[in-house]
């Protein structure tokens, strides 16, 4: 990428470019993709500044592409033209990359602040160009030559460390030793190495209004808006980021931003359909400070620092409330220049206290002694901090921003557009931006984490707001067609009814919030067939808007604050065996040997856990436990004909009771296992040996037990760990077997300890169970023919 801008500008002097602008413009796209690929997949490795320095070129090499291609298909004509739509996106990031270069040299990487520095003097030089011809273009393209070198001396000191095995390792080259410090964030999200990259995105949108208020740009227009658009969409990736990184604040914060930047891009837009300037919505945009304000207020007993950076956001809707030509008056623009100053600060703060040993305080520490002392508000900390609804996931809750969303793009609405010019109101962005795509964001993230049913109505609302919004205020809804839209919305109500029939089993404000998504659609029913009473719209808009802000702030208190401030309620139709284990039973991922541990060690104190077999998952208890066998026997009502059976993880574990067992018998089990065949052998004094007690009475019947050595790393290891366990399907009796953990929890999750998660099953049949108890008559019989054929048998 450097290379070509520094062919770029080496040309510049001559009549035609070496590289026609579009062709060089889509060129830069490609590769700030790669960059941006880049960066996440190094994100999912180790922290480091590498993650910042490449997706920060990549936001620029986008919106740098972007006007290139501008430049080369004539939109912009003039010098004027382009020096307003290079400068506040150059400045930015002038600023931006010398922050992380600063940083790489006091934590001393010095290859990567080489390359920071050098973009950033190329940045600095360019705008310097735009305004003095005294500055010559192979100023800049001397930078980039720097970072071609330097990249290329890097990338040659990667390649010998591969090609040689790892024994030749140029200075500066070396990642190996910087892996030791670089370990990834635990899951209690006290650090999101993605913050930096977004408060500069804050940077680049405050730079564009900024620069015009000081004057260092002539005029606020088309060419502006590659920087907001690709701020505004980088930020959604940062969001998304974010929550992978389980911060679910400062993911909020930044979907919240990408709001205004899609915003300010879409009024910049605006004057190539209509002449006149657009209006603002009041009503949306003091929800809007609203919503900063508190969460602004939650942020603050985490981090002051932060909490105090999100004011300026409040300044900023309240300014455009204030103001009716919103981003175009100088009250929005000058707190834009605010938003700069501060945003360059925090980046650097993030970016040094993300690498450095010593940190810059940012009043953590004494927020978090002064809660405390305190007997009202305490936050949650620990690993269970976002422990998934179900099943194993990577993200954080995005329910926070799911209802904010609901929030926006209810009071979004109470602005009616005029129907000459539907245009003419900020409503698209407002709407589809925050209700749809946040709310779909939302949506996608809320069903990675099993929430299955929130995030269907997530979904769903989204697809709703979406094609409302572009429709109505696109200048496609008329009377023409206010028969088709009437069928779509009764469509998309008879969806909605099933959701709230479903909330009836979830909880109460669950179920408000779903039956006052009907008061919207009835509202935009009565418009379409021009039957709306006046008034009706906003009477429900703000009643879904005021319940959609009370779960807001339910979620906020439930993911920062331990206790239940404001509670989401009980299910107001209550099922056997649905969300019983919500608060109790632990969800475990089995790949890591510290969760096999952990289930281990609940086994021995007398738990009971649903685990992942060679078959189906089961339900197990410890033998050496009576207490916890008889638990895990009454737990699924178990028939008296269908007894608990027995596991061992090898034949070893019976060798002491070796001659208790026929010859015959022994060769067979020795065949049979491991396996998943079950072997109903007669009841003896062996059955001491393996230490059950009183847990016998539980296993088998009075003449025979069932005996396994399963075909399951995990489920053998486990079995080591605690000895003989007493297995059970983990099922109520009656019930198909389980083939997920997700099944497990959803059946038992009120009845047992932990669930140790593998995801689906390897096979959807139980275990073969064979009768041996007349084994030496050369006779053997089957109770259960299962994933083993009579014939292999």
């Amino acid at each position: 990428g450097s290379l070509l801008l520094a062919v770029h500008f080496y040309s510049l002097p001559r009549a035609t470019p070496l590289i026609p602008s579009t062709a060089l413009g889509v060129l830069l796209l490609i590769l700030s993709s790669l960059l941006a690929y880049a960066g996440i997949w190094r994100s999912l490795r180790n922290a480091s500044l590498l993650v910042s320095l490449c997706l920060t070129t990549s936001v620029f090499w986008c919106g740098y592409g972007v006007i290139f291609i501008l430049g080369g298909q004539e939109v912009l004509k003039d010098v004027d033209d382009f020096r307003s739509a290079w400068v506040p996106g150059l400045v930015t990031f002038t600023v931006a990359l010398l922050s992380i270069s600063v940083v790489g040299f006091l934590c001393r990487e010095v290859i990567l602040a080489m390359v920071a520095s050098a973009l950033s003097l190329a940045s600095a030089h360019e705008v310097a160009l735009h305004y003095s011809t005294a500055f010559g273009s192979s100023a800049v393209a001397c930078n980039y030559m720097v970072v071609c070198l330097v990249g290329g001396y890097f990338g040659v000191g990667r390649i010998l460390y591969y090609l040689t095995k790892e024994k030749i390792a140029l200075p500066g080259t070396d990642l190996a030793k910087k892996k030791t410090h670089e370990q990834i964030q635990p899951s209690s999200g006290s650090v999101n190495h993605f913050a930096a990259t977004g408060l500069m995105l804050n940077m680049l949108s405050a730079s564009v209004f900024g620069c015009r208020l000081l004057g260092v740009t002539a005029k606020l227009f088309v060419g502006q808006v590659p920087w907001l658009w690709a701020a505004g969409l980088y930020q959604l990736g940062i969001c998304v980021l974010s929550y992978r990184a389980m911060d679910v604040l400062v993911a909020t914060f930044f979907g919240f931003t990408s709001i205004l930047k899609f915003a300010g891009g879409y009024c910049l837009l605006f004057p190539i359909w209509q002449p006149e300037e657009p209006s603002f919505p009041t009503p949306f945009l003091v929800v809007f400070s609203v919503l900063f304000v508190v969460l602004a207020l939650f942020l603050t007993l985490r981090s002051p620092v932060d909490g105090l950076y999100l004011l300026f956001y409040v300044a900023y809707c309240i300014a455009l409330a204030c103001c009716p030509k919103g981003f175009f008056e100088g009250g929005p623009q000058g707190v834009d220049v605010a938003i700069f100053v501060a945003s360059a600060l925090m980046t650097l703060i993030h970016l040094y206290n993300g690498r450095a040993c010593a940190k810059i305080p940012t009043g953590k520490a004494a927020v978090k002694a002064l809660l405390a002392r305190s007997r009202f508000l305490k936050l949650r900390e620990g690993s269970d901090l976002h422990a998934p609804y179900l099943g194993y996931s990577k993200y954080a809750d995005a329910e926070v921003l799911g209802y904010a969303c609901s929030v926006l793009a209810s009071f979004a609405i109470m602005m009616a557009g005029d129907p000459q010019a539907p245009l003419a109101t900020v409503v698209i962005p407002w709407v589809v931006v925050a209700g749809g795509i946040l709310k779909l964001l939302s949506g996608s993230v809320a069903f990675a984490r099993g929430k299955t049913l929130e995030s269907s109505a997530f979904i769903l609302y989204a697809v709703m707001w979406i094609i409302w919004g572009l429709t109505r205020y696109g200048g496609l809804y008329g009377t023409t067609r206010s028969f088709h839209t009437a069928v779509g919305i009764i469509a998309f109500m008879l969806f909605n009814g099933f959701i709230v029939f479903c909330t009836l089993f979830l909880n109460i404000a669950w179920f408000f919030y779903s039956l006052t998504f009907f008061l919207i659609a009835v509202s935009f029913l009565l418009d379409a067939i021009h039957a709306l009473p006046a008034g009706y719209d906003i009477a429900a808009t703000l009643i879904f808007g005021l319940v959609s802000f009370y779960c807001f702030l339910s979620a906020l208190f439930s993911s920062i604050l331990e206790g239940s401030c404001l509670p989401m309620g009980r299910p107001i139709v209550q099922l056997s065996g649905v969300g019983g284990g919500m608060t109790k039973c632990l969800h475990l991922p089995a790949r890591k040997a510290s969760s096999v541990k952990r289930i281990a060690d609940i086994l021995k104190n007398g738990g009971t856990c649903g685990i992942p077999t060679d078959t189906v998952y089961v339900l197990v208890a410890a033998c050496n436990r009576p207490d916890a066998v008889e638990k895990a026997h009454h737990s699924k009502r178990q028939a008296q004909d269908r007894p608990m059976s027995l596991w061992i993880s090898s034949l070893k574990q019976l060798e002491p009771a070796k001659h208790l067992f026929t010859p015959l018998l022994w060769d067979f089990m020795e065949a049979a296992w491991p396996s998943p065949i079950s072997l109903v052998v007669p009841r003896g004094e062996w059955v001491d040996f393996l230490g059950m007690k009183d847990s016998a009475k539980y296993v088998g019947t009075s003449q025979s037990v069932a005996i396994r050595v399963p075909d399951c790393s995990v489920t053998t290891h486990l079995i080591d760990l605690v000895g003989p366990i007493a297995v059970t399907s983990a099922n109520p009796t009656g019930e198909a077997d389980t083939t997920h953990h997700n099944q497990v929890y959803a059946k038992l999750g009120d009845k047992v300890d932990a669930v140790l998660c593998d995801g689906p099953s390897p096979e959807n049949i139980a275990s073969t169970v064979v009768d041996c108890t007349k084994i030496d008559s050369g006779h053997i019989g089957f109770f259960r023919v299962g994933i083993i054929p009579k014939s292999q048998v």
